[in-house]
């Protein structure tokens, strides 16, 4: 944290915030602030100007504020036993005005003015994210431990406090959210400032006047009805604006009260006489108008309400897939977004007029674009590790889709046990194909033992000189053609082979030396001539001589 040594509250103080995004300002940015709106705060940040401060705010809650803060601060000293110092610190683009830390740097102290239901949530250990965003950002700049929260009106009677630590996760989504609003505000246009609509009603109607004896004596009916539906005639019903829906709710009581004057001049008249078919058709007609105007704009408000929050709703829908298509699109086709939810619907609930519809949609889509871009990090994350980990094993990940979506340690844990099964796997396989080539070969040797072994007896019955037995010179992997030897001396001993299976078999158990097997040549030899370049043997290869 880099401290900057400016008095809070002080002009400097002021400037260097206006170029920070600040640790007060985060509950706004996060749509979680009680005061200011997101769009207020994107208005602000982007023009520079902050919103006016009445004399009764400054007076009765900015600076009272301060001075709860001031004699709350010994109370706290006291308790934990070690002085507190206010501190400016930025972190980046974001900024923490301490009200107090200790020397060491590892607690914070905040401090909100003394009101009954913050109190009892202090108490419980339960903040509302209007105050706990601010706090995760103090921490974040800060790098203390943990904050003490405080709430209090500076007396030890009125003093609560509870300790806040970081909770895991919220760091992360308060990084995010500056980042989206980062973009957000690149994007935005300040609206026009209006003031809030005002229904009015519709021109007055003169006095209906209708004295009677047994006829009409006098009466300005006609005159009435002819202004009377020009009037409803100039009532608008196009319903766009704030404006016009206020207009237009207050037309609906104002048709509703006509409609009321109308039946008592009515039963006025009835009163007077029983019979004048004139006046009251006259009158029932004005009614009637006066009623059919009254349903047809209470339809119209009714109807127009449903609409433009479902054009709102589907507004910020539209903008929160057109964020997802483009982390889509950042992924490289190698994975896909999960769906991302957004309560539209839920969040403009209880919304009256169409600039706060519009507010509480925007407010719940940055919350869920802020989601979706964490989630993007953390997928573009997993396949940075995939492709580091397991660019020549793609074959064992069909389930990547799936995968990208966990934490990246168990991914990478997951990889590394992945391809480490399939290598043994194999080592497996290739060691049992060189045990069944090793046995093949020495079935084969075996079997061509026994083929000698048949033809050997029928050879002694021509009678032969039989040179004096000698050793078989030992034979080498890469053996090479045995040279013509001279017999060996006689000795005391000799061994002889009486049962060549067997000794095949001790030599493949171990039990004898493979150098006590001997290469005919002249069968391997009529082999290679026999099968040429297609020739293949275990343990034996082609090699170029001389013809």
């Amino acid at each position: 944290m880099k401290i900057h040594s400016v008095i809070q509250g002080s002009e400097a103080w002021h400037a260097l915030r206006a170029n920070y995004f600040t640790a007060s300002e985060a509950p706004a940015m996060m749509g979680a602030s009680k005061q200011m709106k997101r769009t207020e705060l994107l208005s602000a940040k982007k023009t520079g100007l902050d919103r006016d401060v009445s004399w009764w705010v400054q007076k009765y809650l900015f600076d009272k504020g301060h001075e709860a803060e001031a004699l709350a601060r010994p109370i706290l000293e006291a308790r934990i036993g070690e002085d507190l110092f206010p501190v400016v610190g930025t972190d980046g683009d974001l900024l923490a005005s301490l009200d107090g830390c200790t020397m060491l740097g590892e607690t914070l102290f905040e401090h909100k003015m003394w009101n009954e239901q913050l109190a009892a949530d202090v108490l419980a250990g339960n903040l509302d994210p209007h105050y706990y965003w601010q706090l995760e950002q103090q921490l974040l700049v800060s790098g203390a431990e943990k904050v003490i929260f405080v709430c209090s009106d500076g007396t030890e009677d009125n003093f609560v406090s509870m300790e806040y630590t970081p909770v895991p996760g919220r760091a992360a989504t308060l990084v995010a959210g500056w980042k989206q609003f980062q973009v957000d505000l690149l994007d935005f246009t300040p609206a026009e400032v209006v003031p809030e609509a005002v229904g009015k009603t519709p021109e007055s109607l003169p006095a209906l006047r209708i004295e009677v004896t047994g006829m009409v004596t006098a009466s300005n009916l006609e005159q009435f009805k002819a202004h009377s539906l020009a009037v409803f005639n100039s009532i608008n019903t196009e319903l766009e604006t704030d404006q016009h829906f206020a207009d237009a709710e207050k037309a609906v009581k104002w048709c509703g009260d006509v409609e009321e004057r109308l039946e008592a001049a009515k039963q006025h008249a009835l009163s007077q006489t029983e019979s004048i078919d004139a006046l009251f058709k006259t009158i029932d007609d004005i009614a009637a108008e006066a009623r059919r105007k009254r349903l047809e704009l209470n339809k119209l408000v009714t109807a127009r309400k449903v609409s433009i929050r479902e054009d709102i709703v589907m507004s910020a829908a539209k903008a929160l897939q057109t964020h997802i298509d483009q982390i889509n699109a950042s992924l490289g086709g190698k994975a896909r977004m999960p769906a991302v939810p957004a309560d539209f619907a839920g969040a403009i609930k209880g919304k009256k007029s169409i600039s706060s519809l519009r507010d509480a949609a925007d407010s719940e889509l940055a919350r869920a674009k802020i989601a979706a871009s964490q989630v993007g990090d953390s997928i573009r994350a997993n396949l940075a590790s995939y492709d580091e980990l397991a660019a020549n094993h793609a074959f064992l990940f069909n389930d990547l889709q799936q995968l990208v979506l966990k934490a990246n340690d168990d991914l990478v844990a997951l990889i590394k046990v992945r391809i480490a099964d399939h290598q043994k796997a194999e080592e497996v396989k290739a060691e049992a194909t060189r045990t069944r080539i090793r046995n093949e070969e020495l079935q084969r040797i075996e079997d061509e033992a026994k083929a000698k072994a048949v033809v050997e007896p029928v050879a002694e019955l021509t009678p032969v000189a039989t040179p004096t037995p000698a050793k078989a010179a030992p034979v080498t992997q890469a053996a090479s053609k045995p040279s013509p030897t001279q017999a060996s001396k006689p000795v005391a001993m000799q061994a002889e082979v009486y049962d060549l299976d067997a000794l095949i078999k001790a030599v493949a158990y171990g039990q004898a030396p493979i150098s006590m097997l001997t290469v005919d040549w002249e069968k391997l030899d009529a082999l290679v001539a026999d099968q040429g370049t297609k020739f293949s043997m275990a343990g034996v290869r082609l090699v170029k001589v001389a013809a």
